[in-house]
């Protein structure tokens, strides 16, 4: 059974890739202890696993903040997973792996698209994260799997910042051709997984900060 730190994680966890905090907010451990009727060590506790999972970072006399979106970021963690996704997919290729899990997870996604009432932005992160999970088990590697885990929430949650330009039915067409992709094999394969992270999710972040800035620029901050 989970303890009370692993459980105020698993509360703020929830409400970070809903997109609940916006970047900028510091979470006060006094308001955090009142909320959960716990002691303040508690707390500090979960919201460490928080900055293990890379959703909040340790600021000096401001402790959890929500941090913002930088060029530098997009790039670390989208490199991260280049090097991760595609070596693994090469793995997997290379030893003529079942890909059908990856189609079974398009199919989950193609699901939500399709339901009524429409989908949380939570659920359609965690099946998208879910397709690219299974593309990254299909090398059969238990290290590579861990190593994805690692950053699987912070690419969860900066999807959460190009929410106005995606929906389900977009997502689940551009899953399909991708699995179709995967399925076909060999160079086919690879360029359509770094079309999918470059293209379909850095290049979209990227946009998304230029917004971001070009809309403080004009309000004056």
């Amino acid at each position: 059974m989970a303890g009370m730190p692993e459980r105020i994680a698993a509360a703020l966890r929830g409400e970070l890739l809903d997109g609940a905090h916006p970047v900028g907010t510091r979470f006060r451990e006094e308001e955090l202890a009142e909320r959960f009727d716990v002691g303040r060590h508690t707390i500090r506790a979960g919201l460490r696993l928080l900055v293990e999972r890379g959703l909040v970072v340790h600021e000096r006399h401001r402790g959890a903040v929500v941090a913002a979106l930088s060029r530098q970021r997009i790039d670390e963690i989208f490199d991260y997973r280049k090097v991760l996704e595609l070596g693994a997919l090469r793995m997997a290729l290379a030893a003529g792996a079942d890909l059908r899990p990856v189609l079974a997870e398009v199919e989950r996604l193609e699901a939500l698209a399709g339901r009524q009432p429409r989908p949380s932005w939570r659920e359609l992160t965690g099946v998208h994260s879910a397709i690219h999970r299974a593309i990254v088990a299909a090398a059969g590697n238990r290290r590579l799997l861990e190593s994805y885990r690692y950053c699987e929430d912070e690419v969860r949650l900066l999807l959460t910042f190009v929410r106005p330009d995606f929906d389900a039915a977009r997502l689940a067409v551009a899953h399909r051709e991708l699995v179709e992709r995967l399925q076909q094999g060999g160079d086919a394969a690879v360029a359509a997984l770094t079309a999918d992270i470059d293209q379909g999710g850095r290049a979209a972040l990227l946009t998304a900060l230029q917004r971001a800035e070009e809309s403080a620029r004009r309000l004056g901050h």
